[in-house]
């Protein structure tokens, strides 16, 4: 059973049609990323999750029972709107943001000192918020998301305003939530996040939704049969086989061996690449060429539009 299921989630706005008949599922225990361009719909979903708004029609359910305003407690929430108040110190907001998720003064203190430990921000207490950097705000709220340990975990953009270096202590700890067993919608445009973060996936464009599943499963659907081999030896008797049998992208040589990018038939494998030049050369590695979740969301929200001018024109 899915922790939280969206079913024919339909809303509305004036003239706009902003989620047409969404289905999502999303397992317990897993990073499940929300994709989609600006405008596809994928905050106004978030935000009926949160109970933020409320949709047109449709149904939304927790553990197998329909979402109720008692559910949100156990939610955490970063928006990609910032939300913290500019005049209001960072320990005095983070105390009082504690406590409206149920947290007592002692156990909110004891939990932000261990997370303002952990970030190396202790030095920020008493400052306001205002006198931060968009980064250092950033990582605020990230804590005050966390603090009461809820079950699910929304992100939107969370790496919205980050160096490097803070991106990965960010991707890091976003992973242990998981290991400690809680379920995380993570809505972004960056998809190398997604490669390294997300178990499952849903494509939302133009309000629908156009592409769902586990994230390896997604990108072996798109895969162009393209495999890349590492190899020594005789390099024209492979290049021969390579154009014969298969369909030869590339062969370079790099300091010692060779590198192919070879492009196999449907009906054909990896394997069956090795097999055929193994006589003429040794092999250093091999590796499937799957599209990148970057690639994949390119092809399927071009090819969304395309088909929408060419129903209009």
């Amino acid at each position: 059973m899915a922790f939280l299921e969206a079913r024919g989630i339909v809303k509305r706005f004036v003239n706009h049609l902003a989620l047409d008949k969404v289905d999502i599922a999303i397992p317990q225990n897993s990073i499940y990323g929300l994709l989609g361009p600006n405008g596809a719909g994928k905050t106004t979903l978030i935000r009926i999750i949160n109970r933020i708004t409320g949709p047109d029609e449709g149904t939304l359910l927790v553990n197998g029972h329909e979402l109720k305003s008692s559910d949100i407690r156990d939610f955490g929430y970063l928006p990609e709107e910032r939300g913290l108040y500019k005049k209001m110190k960072v320990g005095e907001q983070a105390i009082y943001l504690a406590r409206l998720k149920g947290l007592s003064r002692k156990d909110a203190m004891k939990r932000l000192k261990y997370w303002f430990e952990k970030f190396e921000i202790q030095a920020w207490w008493d400052k306001k918020v205002e006198e931060l950097s968009k980064g250092m705000a950033q990582k605020v709220q990230f804590i005050v998301t966390v603090l009461h340990e809820p079950s699910l975990l929304i992100f939107d953009e969370p790496f919205s305003g980050f160096d490097p270096v803070n991106a990965a202590l960010l991707k890091n700890e976003i992973l242990k939530l998981k290991e400690r067993g809680a379920t995380i919608i993570f809505s972004t445009h960056n998809m190398a996040s997604v490669e390294e973060l997300c178990d499952h996936i849903t494509l939302i464009n133009n309000g629908k939704s156009m592409l769902e599943g586990p994230t390896e499963e997604v990108r072996r659907k798109f895969s162009q049969h393209l495999v890349k081999i590492d190899f020594s030896g005789n390099a024209q008797a492979v290049k021969k086989i390579l154009n014969e049998q298969f369909s030869l992208h590339r062969l370079e040589a790099i300091d010692n061996h060779y590198t192919a990018e070879v492009k196999t038939g449907e009906d054909q494998s990896l394997n069956h690449v090795l097999q055929s030049i193994m006589p003429k050369c040794h092999i250093h590695s091999c590796q499937e060429l799957l599209p990148s979740m970057n690639d994949i969301f390119i092809q399927v929200v071009n090819q969304k539009d395309l088909s929408t001018q060419n129903q209009k024109s």
